[in-house]
């Protein structure tokens, strides 16, 4: 038994998680984001659409794409703005999720289920299990896709905007909305809106606050200084990450 195992050690260090780019159009516009997968895998998979923070598809949603190749599911982290566009700093990302998230929600929409639509198609993708998360910007993206009734199995947010100019009234997706209890940037009526929403949805929905977090909990660059409004809180990242652990579980 031994040396079985131990022939078997070399299979295993040959796998290792592949990113490539994904490109695919939704009404004539290019969409550029970035798929991984673990290449000891050769069936479909089941699949996780990422939707990314007001920066675009960048360093950190990528990283969380591997992340979750790793755990043997195949990502896609999915592009929004199209062109696989990336904001250069702060002023541009304000600009460019602004147009959607404090503007054009049914184009939002339209391009998150352009994702999900294009991602299904892919021979590395069990279509009928799927999920979508998302951070911050991409985490109100994430909860606009599972109230526009998507075929999608489940939804996460973390630290998004819970706000929306169309609610739900019928949803197919489980949602889960990780959440920093401490965010001035999502205001408590906000919170009690969406949880009222979901009630009248009839959602198969869980809520977690992380106390002592504010928004952006999950990315290092935010710094540790809450009284911005952002920053970085190790501990909700590392519980809110288990919750998605624990979601994937139950849902795929």
């Amino acid at each position: 038994m031994k040396f079985l195992f131990l022939l078997l050690l070399p299979v295993v260090a040959f796998a290792k998680v592949k990113t490539e780019k994904f490109t695919y159009e939704k009404d004539g516009v290019k969409m550029i984001g970035t798929l991984a997968y673990d290449d000891k895998f050769k069936k479909p998979l089941p699949a996780v659409v990422i939707f990314p923070d007001w920066m675009g598809v960048g360093e950190y949603t990528e990283m969380r794409a591997k992340q979750i190749a790793e755990m043997g599911y195949v990502a896609l982290a999915a592009d929004i703005y199209g062109d696989g566009k990336r904001a250069a700093d702060v002023k541009e990302a304000m600009s460019l999720a602004g147009k959607y998230r404090d503007g054009d929600r049914a184009e939002m929409r339209k391009r998150v289920n352009g994702a999900v639509e294009a991602f299904a198609k892919d021979k590395r993708v069990n279509k009928d299990k799927m999920v979508a998360i998302g951070y911050c910007f991409g985490g109100t993206a994430a909860l606009e896709l599972a109230r526009s009734g998507a075929p999608i199995k489940g939804v996460i947010s973390f630290h998004g905007g819970l706000n929306t100019k169309v609610p739900a009234t019928e949803m197919k997706a489980r949602v889960l909305a990780l959440h920093g209890a401490d965010d001035p940037f999502v205001p408590a009526q906000e919170v009690m809106d969406f949880q009222e929403e979901m009630r009248k949805a009839k959602a198969d929905w869980t809520m977690v606050s992380y106390g002592n977090a504010v928004h952006s909990f999950t990315l290092k660059d935010a710094g540790n200084d809450n009284s911005k409004g952002a920053a970085y809180n190790e501990k909700a990242d590392q519980r809110s990450f288990e919750e998605m652990k624990r979601f994937f579980k139950e849902t795929l």
